[in-house]
């Protein structure tokens, strides 16, 4: 049986960030994300918005440093930047991009764009 080989990736996982959602230039949703796994270009974890969790999945391009992932109601597309706290062991983390509604959300069909972000200590 061969063992597979480990790929260092740079979106961290597993975590957990704040994520906020805005339809029509206006804040409307604060949440969670957990990105609980990242294996290939492959992303499993969860979202919530509104005190129930709700699966994801997606993918992770480590070269573009692009995800995109659906929950059962919407899907969101961004990009990750990363940045280390001058004078302290943190580095921030933050997901921008554009998200869809989708049914069964009462907002169905609306675009309009999200954010993420988490930090992580440094060693």
């Amino acid at each position: 049986m061969a063992i597979g080989q480990m790929t260092r990736v740079s979106l961290p996982y597993p975590t957990t960030w704040d994520i906020q959602a805005s339809f029509g230039g206006r804040p409307m949703s604060l949440g969670t994300l957990a990105i609980q796994s990242v294996t290939g270009n492959q992303i499993n974890g969860a979202v919530n918005f509104r005190g129930t969790f709700h699966p994801i999945q997606g993918t992770w391009n480590e070269a573009t440093r692009q995800i995109a992932f659906q929950s059962p109601f919407a899907t969101f597309v961004g990009t990750m930047v990363s940045q280390d706290e001058r004078g302290l062991p943190l580095r921030h983390y933050v997901l921008q991009g554009h998200v869809s509604m989708k049914p069964p959300s009462i907002r169905a069909k609306e675009t309009g764009t999200f954010t993420a972000v988490t930090y992580m200590r440094l060693r």
